[in-house]
């Protein structure tokens, strides 16, 4: 790709002696939104996991041409990569405000930071309502609203979300879909999304890669998945 902002090669991911990912290779072109598809078990998460060297890996992974296998997870931060884990992750004792701040911990701007705190309300006007609250006292979808909130608080070149959808009302899921489409336009911001709803992956994404088993099965432009027989009977039910 011309502006590859994130390259994939030979990438493997093991958890102690289990080999979790196999020679998994894959690009994202900056400002653009692709999505890794995939039943339980196909080595979703462990993607994402990899790219922040969260788990032991081999092969190469590299973020604007910087190399990252091998480097701590707080290198691969500093080099503008945000998370929003599987569970969401946020520090349920603290306030909605508290966790915001967080996010931007390893920024030194703080009138930009503060900003950026009026930027998330203003995003998700819940939180507003909600900052002085405790983030464990919110409902499912506030804390989702709240995970992604601090992650962008990173201002980052990458949004790595790991199942955003997961046990959220359709209603919500809506919502934070359509904000993250409005990120990614407004913002520029890269976003590498893992879902297992296919539908609504395919819908935000401009390119998708299946995994099966841990490795690349199928790879396209969302367009094309959505239209590929396989893909439509395994996984969008149709």
């Amino acid at each position: 790709m011309a502006d590859s902002l994130l390259e994939v090669s030979g990438l493997n991911a093991f958890y102690g002696p289990t080999q979790v990912l196999h020679d998994v290779g894959f690009q994202l072109e900056r400002g653009r939104i692709t999505a890794i598809l995939g039943a339980n078990g196909a080595g979703k998460t462990t993607t994402l996991r990899a790219i922040c060297q969260m788990v032991r890996t081999s092969g190469s992974v590299r973020i604007e041409g910087q190399e990252v296998v091998g480097r701590s997870t707080e290198d691969v931060v500093r080099l503008g990569v945000a998370h929003v884990p599987d569970g969401r992750g946020t520090f349920t004792a603290l306030s909605v405000e508290d966790n915001l701040r967080l996010g931007a911990h390893v920024r030194r701007d703080k009138a930009a930071v503060a900003e950026d705190i009026e930027k998330a309300y203003a995003r998700f006007p819940r939180l507003g309502e909600r900052r002085r609250q405790q983030a464990g006292t919110l409902s499912g979808g506030e804390q989702q609203m709240l995970a992604i909130s601090r992650a962008l608080m990173l201002r980052p070149k990458l949004l790595l979300l790991d199942e955003p959808s997961f046990g959220l009302a359709p209603k919500i899921v809506a919502e934070i879909f359509r904000i993250l489409r409005g990120i990614n336009a407004s913002d520029h911001v890269s976003m590498l999304l893992v879902e297992q709803n296919a539908h609504l992956a395919l819908d935000l994404a401009d390119e998708a890669y299946l995994l099966e088993t841990g490795h690349v099965a199928l790879s396209g432009t969302s367009e094309s998945l959505k239209a590929d027989e396989s893909v439509r009977k395994a996984y969008l039910g149709i």
